[in-house]
């Protein structure tokens, strides 16, 4: 990676730490002249969705993750983006963030903090954490004013 990152990958949800994650990695595309790189994961897991799920359920879930996932790549088209590729992956947010980021030699990755309560200055939430503490590359965490 040269001083400025070729290839940004933005992961973001509906959070407003993650709207504020699309403006800011929107920005730096346009200004760097990345390649930006926008996924959403929508959360299929068995700790947190004990029961197996149908076939059926599952394509419910993934239609509902398109669905964001579309919101996402709109807002950011309509800030001035240019959109290289949108990825939908299902499963455990970190470890598919962390998957694609490797898969496409992403340079930078762009996300929302979650703060937890009355620590959230010191927690950036445990998704944003498990990717600081694992990517191959820098991680931009966006919070918003508290």
């Amino acid at each position: 990676m040269g001083f400025f990152p070729r290839k940004v990958l933005l992961a973001a949800d509906r959070s407003v730490e993650s709207q504020l994650a699309v403006e800011a990695a929107v920005d730096l595309a346009k200004e760097t002249d990345s390649e930006l790189h926008v996924v959403y994961v929508g959360l299929v897991s068995p700790w947190v969705q004990p029961d197996a799920i149908s076939p059926i359920q599952h394509e419910r879930l993934r239609m509902e993750a398109q669905e964001v996932l579309d919101e996402i790549v709109q807002k950011s088209l309509s800030l001035g983006g240019k959109v290289a590729q949108a990825h939908l992956k299902m499963g455990r947010a970190d470890s598919e963030i962390l998957r694609l980021s490797d898969e496409i030699d992403a340079e930078l990755i762009v996300i929302g903090s979650r703060g937890q309560r009355a620590i959230k200055r010191v927690l950036i939430g445990n998704d944003a954490e498990s990717i600081v503490r694992h990517a191959p590359c820098p991680v931009l965490v966006i919070r918003k004013d508290l």
